[in-house]
């Protein structure tokens, strides 16, 4: 029997995301925060991350460093996303940042 690392992937992104929603609860961000705007969010999100995970169960701790790299600079304000010459994404320490795909994929599902 092999190493698992898909269930590992879910319980860090478990993690991750009751980390985050930790963070930003102060700033008026919860579960249900899109519901009028976005009411398929959270399960959109959900299943762009399964969907890579299981493809690429090692992308897990990339997307959890590009979390890092966004909320050390100025806060968690997606900044890293942001394309252009001199911008976070294009800095030094995250120009091998992974994930970027997942999140583009979960922006453009349009289920």
């Amino acid at each position: 029997m092999g190493f698992n690392c898909f269930g590992h992937g879910v319980l860090l992104i478990t993690m991750l995301l009751a980390m985050a929603g930790s963070l930003v609860q102060g700033q008026g961000t919860r579960v249900g925060f899109y519901s009028r705007s976005c009411p398929r969010v959270e399960s959109i999100v959900r299943s762009a991350v399964q969907s890579h995970f299981r493809s690429d169960p090692p992308l897990a701790p990339g997307l959890l460093r590009m979390h890092f790299h966004d909320c050390f600079v100025n806060g968690c304000d997606a900044s890293i996303l942001i394309d252009g010459a001199g911008t976070e994404k294009t800095a030094p320490p995250n120009i091998l940042l992974r994930g970027y795909k997942v999140i583009d994929d979960a922006k453009t599902d349009e289920t």
